[in-house]
């Protein structure tokens, strides 16, 4: 696959229809403008799908599951095992996520990009380029070239959900030390100190948050990243399930699908992805502010306003599914409401 001739593909969005959604909410009989955020998404679809009235009644969440190296420095509070235990609840809809998702008719597809043992599970993709990422503190996290065949992992998922009729996507992951590969991602993209990007994830002792610290800022200093080259940067202190996640998003773009963003290490994917391709992130749907310190600065950086914020920093994609019952919500009156006319009422008009 020739990444650059796949990101020539990617097509501006659609001005005629999000013209012609934004006319469809200055007609239906709610106050303008009211329904926020959710009403721009609703015209940032149109625009994605190219039609004035989105449909996103098939939609999936495609979980990249894989482990990193990290960990053997101490910056996780379970062991690197509960990442395959995960990967293997995640087939059989024993996890946040999937029972999240049952509740709102979201297809859960898990990837298995680099779990360190091998998983079973009927529904799990197997698509392992590593069994877990190298100790980033000790050499490049993987290899230029397997972060490129993990990109073109998540471009090829995208792919197999456009030609299986998905109309909308969303990212999740699962990987024990993801949250440090995030914080030492987030640090080199955005010349940021480790200490003000890194978070306790699922939940560090003082001393273990200590280490975590000192491990970002040990693999920044031993490999360099180039924060000019995303790849560089992904390669060397990233993880197998975030590049991932960046190649749903190109994938996504290229394909002409809406990806929703979930958390810290979704979005630290989006960042990856945009600096890739920056037309990538007009297919972006950015679901809520994790409660991670990178959570916000990454937002900041993506120039985006999430839907849902409530302290959520759970992962696999839960904070995207629920973002996807509130475009459901959104939709209902943009379809189905009555306009000023047939509803008697005078027409709201803009303020001057």
């Amino acid at each position: 696959m020739n990444l650059q001739q796949e990101i020539k593909r990617i097509q501006p969005l659609c001005a005629q229809s999000m013209e012609a959604a934004r006319h469809r909410f200055s007609n239906i009989a709610i106050p303008l403008g009211s329904l926020g955020l959710l009403q721009d998404a609703i015209i940032q679809l149109a625009g994605i799908q190219r039609r004035a009235k989105p449909e996103i009644s098939k939609r999936a969440v495609v979980v990249f599951c894989a482990d990193n190296g990290v960990v053997a420095q101490g910056v996780t509070q379970c062991g690197q095992e509960v990442t395959a235990i995960v990967t293997e609840n995640l087939s059989c809809a024993q996890t946040t996520v999937c029972l999240m998702a049952q509740k709102a008719n979201v297809d859960v597809i898990p990837v298995d990009i680099g779990v360190a043992r091998e998983v079973n599970g009927d529904k799990i993709r197997k698509c392992k380029i590593m069994y877990g990422t190298n100790d980033m503190t000790q050499m490049p996290a993987m290899t230029r070239e397997q972060a490129f065949t993990a990109i073109e992992t998540g471009i090829l998922m995208a792919q197999e959900c456009y030609e299986k009729g998905y109309q909308l996507l969303c990212v999740g992951e699962m990987g024990i030390g993801n949250t440090t590969s995030t914080a030492a991602m987030t640090a080199a993209l955005l010349h940021l100190p480790a200490e003000q990007v890194t978070g306790r994830g699922a939940g560090l002792s003082s001393e273990g948050f200590e280490r975590k610290i000192a491990a970002i800022r040990q693999a920044i200093a031993v490999n360099q990243p180039d924060a000019n080259d995303p790849i560089d940067v992904l390669h060397k202190v990233g993880g197998l399930d975030i590049a991932g996640m960046v190649g749903l998003y190109l994938g996504g773009a290229i394909y002409g699908l809406p990806v929703v963003v979930d958390g810290v290490i979704a979005c630290a994917a989006a960042l990856c992805a945009v600096c890739i391709c920056p037309a990538v992130r007009d297919y972006m749907l950015v679901s809520h502010q994790s409660e991670e310190p990178a959570g916000a600065i990454l937002l900041e950086a993506l120039h985006a306003k999430p839907f849902i914020t409530a302290g959520m920093r759970l992962g696999e994609g839960t904070g995207a599914v629920a973002a996807v019952a509130l475009l459901d919500l959104a939709l209902a009156p943009y379809l189905g409401m009555v306009s000023f006319e047939q509803a008697n009422i005078e027409a709201y008009q803009p303020l001057t």
